[in-house]
């Protein structure tokens, strides 16, 4: 930049904002490049949920991520965030909320390559086997918790919003025409 030392060999200035239409014409004609980048695109999408799953055991199948991916039409990077770590909250809110337990076969605790019958996962009350209790009531090393599914997703995306909206579109749009914004 301008007026910083005198060697700006290997130095790069790098700036992002969300509202570049704020920006003072000084500080624009000092950024030689202006680059544009839009919302992310269905594939991109359904790669983020993916990303942002992690290694959280769930039962999303590819198809599944697809389909959240074009769901999520106008989600930034940061809202499908959001609604990941929400969704990733569900399982958590089903033990908590759960009148009813059944038994269930899963992973031993103390030898992961063993399984045993006497787990505990949360159930509706018409389920073959079910159990009256609160989670309260089940030993924390008997507790099976449900794995991150399709309609927690679905279920935590039908309550966010995206943060962008067609206003907030059209200000860049308007940014890229005045300013010659590439990408």
């Amino acid at each position: 930049m301008q007026g910083v030392g005198n060697d700006s060999d290997g130095i790069l200035v790098l700036g992002a904002t969300n509202i570049p239409w704020v920006l003072d014409a000084a500080i624009r004609r000092r950024f030689e490049k202006r680059i544009y980048i839009p919302l992310p695109e269905s594939h991109a999408r359904a790669a983020m949920f993916k990303i942002h799953l992690g290694n959280t055991p769930h039962m999303l199948t590819e198809q599944d991520f697809r389909t959240l991916g074009d769901k999520s039409e106008g989600f930034s990077g940061a809202d499908i965030s959001i609604v990941v770590r929400d969704a990733l909250m569900q399982p958590v809110r089903k033990v908590q909320t759960a009148t009813h337990f059944k038994r269930v076969r899963g992973p031993s605790r103390s030898d992961p390559n063993a399984t045993v019958d006497d787990l505990l996962t949360p159930c509706s009350p018409g389920d073959p086997g079910a159990i009256e209790m609160s989670w309260m009531d089940v030993d924390g090393d008997k507790l099976l918790e449900p794995v991150v599914n399709m309609s927690d997703m679905l279920k935590s995306m039908a309550s966010s919003k995206p943060t962008v909206n067609d206003e907030d579109l059209k200000k860049v749009e308007k940014f890229c025409e005045d300013f010659g914004m590439e990408g």
